[in-house]
């Protein structure tokens, strides 16, 4: 009588990690994913699909040295799947260096200032070289806000209403220099144009309490917004539309919180950083614990088991 056939390992969901925004700090990187290593089967780790949910640059130090890690994973781990979401910072920082593509509709990117005009004089929209035709943005990524005191986060702005002053000192230039356009590397310049605004998975799997469960996975930085049909919305960041002022899907707040309704129907997740927050609400998950301040983690969370890793454990095999 023949064995029974083990086909545990033919069936065993592959493993999807998705990581929340660094914000600049590079020892948190480093950690977080030397924990990740630790943690999981060198077999599923080395074919794991690796989602970043973006927010790479501003408030931390090392901006330039995180997007060199970031770029060098495809070469160290090669079979490995990584995905690089765009978040509203990186957005704005590749408008800055002029990386974003054009609108396609043919407007030009000054023609969106107007919408938030009212805003210009307290944020101190960037005026220097290669302003005259900056998505909004950028502008404001690289301006110099008036006021010195975030009330909203308790803390100090950091140059711009970005905190994007940390950002240009990592790549040797003063804060608001447009030195920055040309001491940003090619493939620095590359990275940020190629980031992607939305990221589909047809099927990724799920623990809960009745057991695995087949889903699909939408990631997007902030999320999708409530009231909105589905597919045009993942129709324009596919498109990475970029004649709108504000991409609501990288930077929206309560209009992006929530799962839209035409998703609850079939099970899909949808992954997002941005809100400061680690909230995880039946398949809605937001991870972003860090929230780009010192003193709190970077956190990753891996499907199916919903295990959620962070740059402060200390793990060992």
């Amino acid at each position: 009588m023949a064995e029974p056939s083990n086909n545990s390992s033919t069936t065993k969901p592959r493993l999807v990690i998705c990581i929340g925004d660094i914000h600049g700090y590079i020892t948190k990187l480093q950690n977080l994913w030397s924990n990740l290593e630790t943690q999981f089967e060198p077999l599923d780790f080395n074919t794991a699909t690796i989602i970043f949910l973006g927010d790479y640059c501003d408030r931390g130090p090392d901006t330039k040295k995180v997007l060199d890690f970031l770029i060098n994973l495809p070469s160290k781990y090669p079979t490995q799947k990584h995905v690089f979401l765009s978040g509203n910072h990186d957005f704005a920082f590749a408008a800055f260096v002029g990386v974003v593509p054009e609108p396609q509709n043919g407007a030009l990117f000054k023609e969106g200032w107007k919408e938030y005009e009212e805003s210009e004089d307290r944020e101190g929209w960037y005026k220097g070289d290669g302003y005259e035709n900056m998505h909004l943005q950028g502008r404001r990524w690289a301006g110099h806000i008036k006021v010195s005191f975030n009330t909203i986060k308790g803390t100090e702005y950091k140059g711009s209403i970005y905190d994007a002053g940390p950002t240009f000192t990592s790549y040797g230039v003063p804060h608001g220099s447009s030195d920055l356009m040309k001491a940003v590397p090619d493939d620095h310049k590359k990275f940020l144009a190629d980031m992607v605004w939305v990221h589909e998975e047809d099927d990724v799997c799920i623990e809960d309490e009745g057991g695995i469960k087949h889903c699909k996975l939408i990631a997007v930085h902030a999320g999708l917004e409530k009231g909105k049909n589905v597919d045009e919305q993942l129709k324009f960041l596919k498109a990475k539309e970029t004649h709108v002022p504000k991409i609501e899907a990288l930077s929206g707040r309560k209009s992006v919180w929530d799962i839209p309704k035409e998703l609850t129907e079939k099970p899909t997740i949808v992954v997002s950083g941005h809100h400061g927050k680690l909230h995880i609400e039946g398949l809605r998950l937001i991870i972003d614990e860090g929230g780009g301040f010192e003193n709190k983690p970077v956190a990753a969370i891996a499907l199916p088991s919903m295990k959620l890793v962070r740059d402060t454990d200390n793990l060992t095999k």
